[in-house]
């Protein structure tokens, strides 16, 4: 018997989300006049739900289209009520004041344009007991105030997720936090040396250009108190951190920049006071604004450079689910925070739930997905007395749970105190820099008290000026820009190619690499897979042979299931759908059972084997093998060209992977890898990691999982692929926006020309200063001549560090024929 043929060529985009309608879809929405196709159930109930809530104008303002909604939200739906428990809710709702309201910041996925934002917005401000509520574009967070006396948090999260964006409590944690204060005052700081700078130079030029007698000494007098006036603020406040800063050398005996820095602002304000009160002398608050400006300014272009969200707190609560379902002594289920869980408590875990803790099944058979924890996409088959990680979903069947290791004592946690441990072993770049300036301003100021002491017996009226002068003209102002001018214009550059830079010395570090080593699957390969090959045994035609597949698989996650979406048919339905963990998944279409999966499963009768390497499936009918379907995990489009670019630049490529020996080798035959590793764990990539630094290499890793976090860490740079799992793009110094990984090639390119940008801007600093400090010493160079000098070089340094803007990068060696056609 076979089965009608049926056209199943989608034709039409949901306007929901803009996916693939299947021929024959009977989900729809009325707008407009108008009726329009939607691909799936979740599309339907999320567009029901803004039409019916009379939200239907962010269909007409949207810019660009939301997310595909989970189909599974329902599932979720009862953990939400856990988010109503007091005790989780101390650890992110706030109390406003003594008026009853609180307030809690939600990290918000699928916001994609500023229609997303309103819509949320009025959605919740619609609510009864909801007093405000405001989306931050930028971050995908929007912050809500609500009275919990009128309405639940858990009301709040369903409602975000009937309109299809799902929510979670965001709480940054203590060390994010005062990054952001501490960027907030830098910024201010910086606001207003630079008006105070601006409005002291618009009374000192009239000063530096006038002839004698053209300004009277009223006039004269009005600048400087104004000047006076203006500087002040500017040393009291913008300049606090360099006096902060000398202080705290001065106590713990190590010399940095910031003393010479003090000295120099510190004195100019003090002479330049005395002279305004006096009546006598030399004004020069122009310099002392310039060069906290400056020196300001640098210091913010580092500190951007450099900062980056920190990598604990909230990380262990996004690898772990944050509810779990308890099973008490009655089997009665109870939900509650998964921080609460404890060792020896039985745990429910439904299909399309997360594994909330270590534990040993002790009911049930399921297959789970592990590639959170070990990166790898295809599930593993799990039953009873089988071990489960915390942080894995359970894909088909319900399981029962023993807890063995929960919160802090389960995998994922090791996995991030391994992570903390790679940190803290990396080299510190920054204590080598503060031995150099050390060294060079000790030798400054030692300079400084020989020529201020030789001009005491040469002449005392100048002795002062001079002083100032050494200082102001020798302070390490272009060399502290030097280095971060050229970072920030590299990390420009990277960010227009779909590189984000997360660490300040990444690029020096990028520049330095002899060896990148590659994660395989979601780095080298898509992370999905897809039905590559389709080879009938009977007189089913393979394109039917694609549509049944796609009906046995219609409702289920598995990665398998979802290599046959393209050819799914609404129309077509299937009854006693049974799974069969590792086995494969069987049902009746139109009268006939049907099979698909192991040969041994789709046709045991027949003893098959494979047509060929890789993952095959048998479909079969009544017991006969009907169709071999060939599937395959992708080779990203430019793997290929971007191992031969960098072997062409002198850098040895490296595949580790946690697959199969038969997989790894396969793909670094593929790709012309000579070194590869299969089965590698967390453990053992950190170990090859160390062994490659031992040799002299300067590792780059490439990776995508939690698994991948430990490697991360401990090489000397580490890039995160776009679709990351949050912990690693944590871990990462760099984090790629784009799934090219022909960026990783370019990145490196940016790197040594960045890094080339730097040595010239330290050469060009170094050269300046040891060239401007005789002039100054000999006192034909004054204050305000030698605050214009540093201010030249720091402008200098910055206008080389921009000749990165139009970088251009040399062109790629062409891959040959072969590996074209291999992964063709």
């Amino acid at each position: 018997m076979t089965l009608a043929a049926s056209n199943v060529k989608p034709t039409e985009s949901c306007y929901h989300c803009g996916s693939l309608v299947p021929a024959g879809a009977p989900w729809s929405i009325a707008l407009d006049d108008g009726r329009h196709p939607l691909c799936c159930p979740g599309c339907e109930a999320v567009a029901h739900a803004i039409v019916d809530g009379g939200l239907a104008s962010y269909y007409r303002f949207r810019t660009e289209l939301p997310e595909r909604p989970d189909e599974r939200q329902a599932v979720k739906a009862e953990t939400w009520a856990v988010f109503d428990d007091p005790g989780l809710q101390r650890q992110f709702v706030h109390t406003d004041g003594d008026n009853g309201e609180v307030h809690a910041t939600l990290a918000v996925d699928g916001i994609t344009c500023a229609a997303c934002a309103w819509l949320i917005e009025h959605r919740l401000n619609a609510l009864e007991g909801v007093t405000s509520s405001a989306v931050n574009l930028s971050h995908h967070r929007v912050r809500v105030a609500w009275d919990p006396a009128r309405l639940k948090l858990s009301n709040i999260l369903a409602e975000m997720a009937a309109i299809g964006y799902s929510a979670q409590p965001y709480e940054p944690d203590a060390a994010q936090q005062r990054l952001q204060h501490e960027e907030r005052m830098n910024i201010r700081r910086l606001i207003i040396a630079a008006v105070g700078m601006a409005q002291v130079m618009m009374f000192s030029i009239p000063i530096y250009v006038a002839g004698p007698g053209e300004i009277s000494e009223d006039f004269y007098a009005l600048f400087h108190w104004l000047s006076f006036a203006l500087a002040t603020p500017v040393v009291f406040f913008s300049a606090v951190p360099f006096f902060r800063n000398a202080v705290r050398d001065l106590r713990t005996r190590v010399l940095g920049m910031d003393v010479p820095v003090s000295i120099a602002i510190g004195g100019a304000y003090l002479a330049s006071g005395y002279a305004v009160l006096s009546g006598t002398g030399e004004v020069y608050f122009d310099s002392v604004a310039m060069f906290t400006f400056f020196l300001l300014f640098g210091r913010y272009v580092e500190a951007r450079a450099r900062r980056r969200s920190g990598h604990t707190g909230n990380v262990l609560a996004g690898a772990l689910p944050l509810s779990a379902v308890r099973l008490e002594a009655n089997d009665e289920e109870r939900i509650l925070p998964a921080s609460e869980l404890a060792a020896g408590d039985r745990v429910l875990i439904k299909p399309g739930h997360g594994v909330p803790a270590d534990g040993v099944i002790e009911e049930g058979e399921s297959s789970l997905d592990e590639s959170m924890l070990t990166g790898e996409y295809l599930p593993v088959n799990r039953r009873v007395g089988d071990a489960v990680t915390g942080g894995s979903q359970n894909i088909e069947s319900p399981l029962v749970v023993r807890v063995t290791h929960a919160g802090k004592e389960a995998r994922v946690a090791g996995i991030v105190d391994l992570t903390d441990r790679a940190f803290a072993s990396r080299p510190r770049l920054a204590q080598m820099a503060a031995r150099m300036s050390h060294l060079f301003v000790l030798r400054l100021l030692v300079v400084t008290v020989c020529v201020t002491t030789a001009w005491w017996f040469i002449d005392p009226s100048r002795m002062l000026w001079v002083m100032l002068s050494v200082l102001v003209v020798t302070c390490p102002c272009a060399l502290a820009l030097a280095t971060p001018t050229a970072l920030t214009a590299g990390h420009g550059q990277l960010r227009r190619r779909g590189v984000l830079i997360t660490r300040a010395d990444a690029i020096e570090s990028l520049s330095q690499v002899d060896r990148v080593i590659f994660d395989k699957t979601g780095t080298l390969t898509c992370g999905e897979m897809q039905l590559v090959d389709t080879r009938p045994l009977g007189e089913l035609q393979p394109e039917r042979a694609k549509v049944i597949a796609a009906a046995l698989e219609a409702y289920s996650e598995h990665p398998i299931a979802r290599a046959f979406r393209p050819w799914r048919d609404a129309t077509m339905e299937t009854s006693e759908r049974t799974s069969r963990t590792g086995l494969g998944v069987e049902g009746v279409i139109e009268g006939r059972r049907w099979r698909l999966g192991r040969p041994d499963f789709a046709a045991p009768e027949h003893k098959l084997t494979a047509p060929g390497d890789g993952q095959w499936l048998l479909l079969g009918e009544e017991g006969e093998p009907r169709v071999w379907f060939a599937l395959r995990d992708r080779l990203r489009d430019d793997a290929i060209e971007t191992m031969v670019a960098l072997k062409a630049r002198g850098v040895q490529v490296e595949l580790l992977s946690g697959d199969t020996a038969d997989a790894v080798r396969t793909m670094a035959q593929q790709l012309g890898i000579d070194t590869w590793q299969a089965g590698a764990s967390p453990e053992d990539k950190l170990a090859r990691i160390r062994q490659c630094q031992a040799a002299g290499e300067k590792v780059a890793m490439i990776g995508d999982g939690i698994n991948d976090v430990p490697v991360l860490a401990g090489a000397d740079v580490s890039i995160a692929m776009n679709g990351a799992t949050d912990l690693a793009r944590t871990s990462a110094d760099a984090v790629l926006l784009s799934p090219r990984l022909m960026r990783i090639v370019e990145s490196i390119e940016i790197a040594r020309a960045t890094r080339r940008i730097m040595r010239q801007n330290m050469i060009w600093s170094v050269c300046y200063n040891f060239s401007a400090l005789p002039l100054a010493a000999i006192g034909i160079v004054p204050p305000w001549v030698a605050a214009l000098g540093m201010s030249g070089s720091s402008l200098v340094v910055v206008g080389n560090a921009l000749r990165l803007n139009r970088f251009h990068m040399r062109p790629n060696p062409t891959p040959s024929p072969d590996a074209q056609l291999v992964n063709a």
